[in-house]
């Protein structure tokens, strides 16, 4: 092909993707056509053939396929498709009863696939349809009703682990737009995909329907009008009507082929073909098994030897040649790959390795920090923010392990608990950390970046820059004050993760030597260790600190009498604690600045409570949820750009589900109920949340 030529075939293929919007409309309007304007059998042959070449393609699109939303457009293919197929049975039906004759490759069907015998074609195009209706399109639109009804289900929680992402700035706004848009395709998808695998139904019902007719149909026709004998027009028209049938159902069994591949496709980076030889390979030993059961049967007497010996040898090749090159077996660990087995003393040293509970992870650039004789002083940072855990939240920190991570870059740093990584950052050593105050600051030159504690945009700046940078309206740290800053906010936010039972064990013994009489009353009268623990994790996880310890188990040794449900004890021990709650959000007026919800709201939330594994729960229609986070999260944002803390204020009965449905969304938020509100404290209301109940839309 010359290159003009090459041009010529680009721009042609370009301009019929510019005209494809009117290429499907007119193909709708011919397959429309099709079912009222008799076709010639000529025309008839070449649009079989190509449905069946369609439904070829289709069903190997749906094999490269990598997710399922790379064929997004599959329903509406689906309705154009089954609607064309019927178009060819009405076609169809038309030349079979009118002339006794439908083209050659209904004929070819009708003879050669099922050897003329009419009978044969009946039980083939039977069996077709059982295959086609009871077993894959039943399948497949089950599928697409389970998988339609989980994704709108976790639509929200998506949704909300979005927001919290790029509150955290984890992700940028192009990303976070782009990650809804993928979750809002996927809804629709396995939407539209249930009602899809109806066509296929339908379809399946429909093509029985019209062989009966063309038999009866034709059958009629063939002794009264073309004198034809029982036998003669059963023959002829019995075979017409069954190839017409089978033309048309092989290439919609194609079809409801590709619609249960796409819909049981699960997320991958390779197509199904590469992810079966891939994870089939992985065990080779399940080969060889299968491999002597083969050759087994092949022994038997009485079976035929031939075909058990062949396929058993050829799995037993496989299954050797897997294991050769690398094949991992079934006893193997799967993420070690091909690798060879450790020896035993080295796996049971390793059995003994426990992951510390907080980690600090440090690129190889940043270890100047713990270096005493360079100057770092990371290690008394550390120290000073454990005892200032300990005064402030009433609990001791673990200790933490400072360990060097060559995996990261080289400023680059980590936060682990519980060996899993909850934080991470980068410095500049040698810089400073300027943070605009307002939007008074002047524009400084400097490195843009994010305040990793708060997400907050800043610059790094020479030192050289530093006075500078203050004098015009910046907040600048060093370096190892913005980690240290970062590292005790994910603790104070991961506070409920970090005390252990073991913690809430000493933390009582403790309280015994000041008050031995509420604890021996409490436990295990009333409760156990871990309900105490759960109680005690739960206050944590909303910074609500645990110094008067005392207290704090006397009103679990008074409700733990009347309830077991540690919602209910939670936020009695809270009402208990409401002077210490109140200190916490108090501003520099000496008030506590709050949003409240509209009576309306309230109601509703307060009739959406529902209690499920000893946790109460909001449950509301999505679009609902997501106005309540959005309107929260507006009025908190406002209250934020005038210096106040965002809080809000509702009745004990929503305050823990409403806590529980904003903590992914808006983890910043604190929610306090209207009885952990201190006699003495002043309140003012800055906003009143307002959501039109009816529509779930602010």
């Amino acid at each position: 092909m010359s290159a003009v030529e090459a041009g010529q075939y680009g721009s042609g293929a370009r301009s019929l993707l510019r005209n494809s919007d009117i290429a499907l409309a007119v193909a709708v309007i011919f397959v429309v056509a099709m079912m009222i304007v008799p076709l010639p059998p000529a025309l008839l042959d070449f649009l079989l053939a190509t449905n069946l070449g369609i439904a070829i393609m289709v069903l190997l699109v749906s094999i490269y396929l990598q997710e399922a939303l790379d064929f997004s457009v599959f329903p509406s293919l689906l309705l154009v498709l089954t609607l064309y197929r019927l178009g060819l049975n009405v076609s169809a039906t038309r030349l079979i009863l009118l002339h006794g004759h439908a083209g050659s490759v209904i004929q070819a069907f009708g003879s050669f696939v099922v050897g003329g015998n009419y009978i044969v074609g009946i039980v083939v195009f039977i069996i077709l349809m059982i295959i086609q209706f009871a077993v894959i399109t039943n399948g497949a639109g089950r599928v697409a009703e389970v998988a339609a009804r989980f994704t709108l289900d976790a639509m929200p929680g998506k949704q909300m682990s979005i927001d919290a992402d790029l509150n955290a700035g984890m992700l940028t706004e192009e990303e976070a737009r782009a990650r809804r848009r993928k979750i809002e395709q996927e809804a629709d998808f396995y939407g539209a995909m249930d009602g899809a695998s109806k066509f296929v139904k339908g379809d399946a019902i429909a093509s029985i329907v019209i062989v009966l007719v063309n038999i009866l149909g034709g059958f009629a026709i063939g002794m009264f009008q073309l004198q034809l004998s029982l036998m003669e027009s059963l023959q002829r028209f019995t075979l017409l009507a069954v190839g017409d049938g089978l033309v048309a159902q092989i290439p919609a069994l194609l079809i409801s082929t590709a619609a249960g591949i796409i819909v049981t496709r699960a997320a991958s980076d390779e197509n199904l073909g590469q992810d079966i030889a891939a994870q089939v390979a992985r065990h080779p030993r399940a080969l060889l098994i299968s491999a002597g059961v083969l050759l087994s049967l092949g022994l038997v007497p009485g079976m035929p030897t031939a075909p058990f010996l062949v396929m058993g040898g050829v799995a037993a090749a496989a299954g050797l040649g897997l294991r050769q090159g690398g094949g991992r077996d079934d006893d193997k660990d799967s993420r070690q790959g091909a690798s060879p087995a450790p020896p035993a003393g080295s796996l049971a040293a390793e059995a003994q390795i426990q992951y510390d509970r907080l980690e600090l992870e440090l690129g190889y650039g940043l270890i100047g920090l713990v270096d005493g004789s360079r100057g770092g002083d990371l290690l008394e940072r550390i120290g000073a923010l454990r005892r200032q855990v300990a005064q402030e939240m009433g609990f001791v920190l673990p200790k933490v392990r400072i360990r060097d991570n060559l995996r990261l870059s080289a400023n680059e740093y980590a936060v682990r608990l519980h060996g899993e990584p909850v934080g991470r950052g980068e410095l500049m050593m040698q810089h400073y950390l300027a943070m605009p105050i307002g939007e008074a600051a002047e524009p400084i030159e400097g490195i843009p970046t994010t305040e990793p504690a708060f997400g907050l945009p800043a610059f790094w700046i020479e030192e050289s820059q530093r006075e500078r940078a203050e004098l015009t309206g910046y907040t600048v740290v060093d370096a190892p004050s913005v980690l240290t800053t970062h590292f005790s906010e994910i603790v104070k936010r991961h506070a409920g993760e970090l005390i252990s039972r073991q913690d809430v064990h000493e933390l009582l013994e403790t309280a015994k030597q000041q008050d031995a009489a509420v604890v021996e009353e409490l436990i295990p009268g009333c409760l156990s260790l871990g309900e105490v623990h759960e109680v005690i994790r739960r206050l944590l996880a909303e910074q609500v600190p645990i110094r008067n310890m005392v207290r704090i188990l006397e009103t679990l040794a008074d409700v733990a009498r009347q309830t077991k449900d540690l919602d209910l004890i939670t936020e009695h021990v809270r009402r208990g604690q409401a002077r210490t709650i109140c200190n916490l959000y108090r501003s520099e007026d000496g008030a506590v600045h709050v949003v409240t919800l509209a009576p309306e709201l309230e109601e509703r939330l307060a009739q959406s409570v529902q209690s499920a594994g000893g946790a109460r729960n909001l449950v509301l229609e999505p679009p609902l949820v997501q106005a309540l986070i959005e309107s929260i999260g507006q009025q908190v944002e406002l209250m934020a750009q005038r210096g106040l803390r965002g809080v809000v204020l509702c009745s004990v009965a929503v305050r823990a589900p409403l806590r529980r449905l904003m903590e992914r969304a808006l983890p910043e938020v604190a929610v306090i109920s209207f009885a952990e509100i201190a006699p003495e404290v002043e309140v003012q209301s800055e906003a009143v949340v307002r959501i039109r109940l009816e529509e779930g839309v602010g």
